[in-house]
């Protein structure tokens, strides 16, 4: 019994069962130890950015932790975007980062780096093993500072921590965590109050459980009787939608749409979620969306209990269990036909969505009027990236395909950030996941276009062009797919898309279509 075998004790006990990982040299104990604990999924992910991204992707479909197994700093900071992204969704995650023996340390061995260091910016709670003995409390306080309240814990494992034998006999015990933190009773009368005073103009911005099927409920009956808005963040780490539930509007990521959107708004109510403000900073624009005589009130933070909190309030309102809540009417779209549009592929996937799919959306520009349209689809699970680094589609894919293997995934993804993740199609296709990946192929960074018009820029010339352009030599998706061993078709009509999407939905395993624009 050594330190990483303690550490893989720990884990499973506590539930965490599923471990991504791209290891090294100074993670073979702990390696050899998983061995040892079949129990334990682990998953290759062929860069780092996968892992975390994979591990981000899981927790937001169960609710818990995976680990991820990353080696020294390199390896760590190669999946820092995606640890950003996970840490802005508020979600739970144990990242095992090994290091040099501790005393191999002041040698200054190539691969030395500060890792804690490394890890605090993207990060909520950071600990170094302090030897064998620590390894279990240690690996115990990881646990709890990933759900209490949910983030990402980082534990840096020293090589001689995992290979050595505790001294103790000290018994390995389930972690008991805190609850939720109850409801203020004063922000839910100053809250109700403000409800009051201010019939049409509150905005509500729901986040966290608030956006699952019971919170849904709750916020709108509250919405319907009191004539409430209701908003989803402008990135949506997950939420559930379709057909009987109610659907809140979503903040736009466009600055002044988002300003336009809020605009009459006196009133922000905050349930779970931060203040939305602009994602940059524009020449003559506000940096927050709503407008400066607007008050902002905390319902409930990230950590308490937001479906009591939506429940007292709704005591305090006066609005009864059986109130009427408001559902989203069907748009009729039509049925698209002909050449291949970015919204021709929103109304196709939306109309034939099926019964308890996921959707993981990074199509950036490409995919804005999917989530309206999807309102009235079947009913399904909703996840994004949030943290503004591209490159997340494909591994929060992977992950939610492993947290849900009865569930079909369809990842609606941008041709340029797959790119920065595009190793995460070998691992759907090694664990042959039930992922069918849409790649919208427009052959640009469609969104930095939008941007060089956000700051100013009217005239694009050939040097910022071909920074932002994705053509010479054009990627050809069909190839990388299969190359990575994922079957893989081309669509260049609707009639095309429609037919291959048909398909996708009747067969298990990955399958990319490229949706060329």
């Amino acid at each position: 019994m050594n330190g990483a075998d303690v550490l893989t004790d720990v884990l499973l006990l506590n539930g965490v069962d599923v471990c991504f990982a791209n290891p090294g040299t100074s993670e073979m104990h702990f390696v050899a130890a998983l061995d040892r604990k079949p129990q334990l999924r682990c998953i290759l992910g062929l860069h780092e950015n996968v892992v975390t991204g994979a591990a981000d992707g899981y927790a937001r479909m169960t609710g818990r932790p995976a680990a991820t197994l990353l080696h020294t700093g390199p390896g760590l900071a190669n999946g820092l975007a995606n640890m950003h992204n996970a840490r802005r969704a508020r979600t739970p995650m144990i990242n095992i980062v090994g290091d040099h023996a501790s005393y191999h340390l002041p040698l200054d061995a190539p691969l030395t780096s500060d890792i804690d260091a490394l890890a605090r910016p993207m990060s909520n709670w950071v600990r170094r093993v302090r030897g064998p003995d620590d390894v279990g409390p240690a690996a115990e306080a990881a646990y709890r500072a990933s759900l209490s309240p949910a983030g990402v814990a980082t534990l840096i494992l020293p090589a001689d921590a995992a290979w050595g034998e505790p001294t103790g006999a000290r018994q390995v015990a389930k972690v008991v965590l805190d609850p939720p933190r109850p409801p203020d009773p004063d922000a839910i009368r100053e809250v109700a109050k403000a409800i009051r005073a201010n019939p049409g103009r509150v905005g509500m911005v729901l986040s966290g459980s608030a956006v699952l099927a019971d919170g849904l409920e709750l916020a709108g009956r509250i919405a319907s009787d009191c004539n409430v808005q209701l908003f989803n963040e402008v990135l949506v780490a997950h939420t559930q939608r379709g057909r009987g539930r109610t659907a809140p509007g979503r903040i736009p990521y466009p600055i002044d749409m988002a300003l336009d959107f809020l605009r009459d708004i006196d009133v922000l109510v905050l349930v779970g979620a931060p203040e939305p403000v602009a994602f940059f900073a524009y020449p003559g624009k506000p940096g927050r969306l709503v407008r400066a005589d607007c008050s902002v009130l905390k319902l409930a933070r990230h950590g308490d209990d937001l479906l009591a909190a939506l429940d007292a309030l709704r005591d305090e309102l006066g609005v009864k269990r059986g109130g009427i809540v408001p559902l989203a009417l069907p748009m009729d779209e039509g049925v698209p036909s002909g050449p291949l549009t970015d919204d021709a592929v929103a109304v196709i996937v939306a109309a034939k969505l099926p019964d308890n799919a996921i959707i993981v959306e990074e199509a950036v520009t490409s995919g804005r009027r999917f989530f309206p349209l999807s309102a009235f689809s079947a009913q399904h699970d909703f996840i994004m990236t949030t943290g503004g680094s591209i490159g997340e589609g494909i591994p929060l894919a992977t992950g939610a395909a492993v947290a849900c293997p009865d569930r079909k995934v369809i990842n609606l993804q941008a041709d340029g950030s797959a790119m920065y993740t595009v190793q995460g199609l070998w691992t759907q296709a090694r664990e042959n996941l039930d992922v069918t990946t849409i790649i919208f192929s427009n052959r640009t960074y469609a969104i930095l276009h939008a941007e060089m018009r956000n700051v100013g820029v009217k005239n694009v010339g050939r040097n910022a062009t071909r920074m932002l352009d994705l053509e010479g030599p054009a990627l050809d998706w069909v190839a990388l797919a299969r190359g990575m061993g994922v079957e893989a078709a081309l669509a260049t009509t609707c009639e095309e898309f429609m037919k291959l999407f048909d398909a996708a939905l009747k067969r298990r395993g990955p399958f990319l279509i490229e949706a060329r624009l």
